[in-house]
């Protein structure tokens, strides 16, 4: 890795959390470039645009917020402890500084910058895919009903716990994270995990 790309990574990754907690309009190069020791001359070497490093800096945040949430599912085998694992890690671990990267990006994009907002439609896409994928693989296997929608319960699940992500922020509380664990586990459990039939089990 030369130089150049050491110091873009470092840009990337110093301004990813500033980004994330003030929004593309309340972070300004200035910001930046009093947090990684730069000119602003120096990051515009790097970035030709403002809305170029807030790209990246997003896939840099949603990546790291990936890893957090579904990089130990590998631990397990079962497609439904999969799930479970994947929502304890949503209740338990902080996505990002600064909360979700993917919520602030939808929401601080919500009336301007069309780049952004497409990168966090494809990261939610890509988020519904991957839990899809878990769903589907657990049907092919008998571990997960065959009436199961799987683009419904990854929306479902995705939905419920960044709801009360945003919810447990405002009330500074993580009790309403857990109880929306309690409840998808419950209906994971009860309509999702398949169930040995009767003449299975004598």
């Amino acid at each position: 890795m030369t130089k150049g790309e050491i110091t873009r990574n470092r840009i990337i990754s110093e301004a990813a959390p500033l980004f994330n907690k003030h929004g593309f309009d309340g972070c300004s190069m200035q910001e930046i470039s009093v947090a990684t020791g730069l000119e602003k001359a120096s990051l515009y070497g790097h970035f030709a645009t403002k809305e170029e490093l807030a790209g990246e800096a997003f896939r840099y945040a949603w990546k790291q917020s990936c890893s957090a949430r579904m990089g130990n599912l590998g631990d397990v085998a079962n497609s439904v402890d999969k799930l479970k694992l994947h929502i304890e890690n949503l209740a338990s671990k902080q996505a990002f500084p600064g909360g979700c990267p993917l919520w602030n990006t939808a929401t601080d994009t919500d009336d301007g910058n069309s780049v952004l907002r497409s990168m966090a439609k494809e990261a939610l896409r890509d988020w519904i895919s991957a839990l899809n994928q878990i769903i589907e693989e657990g049907q092919s296997k008998g571990e997960i009903g065959a009436d199961v929608d799987p683009e419904g319960l990854s929306t479902l699940i995705i939905s419920l716990m960044e709801g009360a992500f945003i919810t447990s922020q405002l009330q500074e509380s993580g009790r309403v994270l857990r109880v929306a664990q309690q409840h998808l586990n419950a209906y994971i459990e009860s309509q999702v995990r398949t169930r040995p039939q009767a003449n299975e089990t004598l």
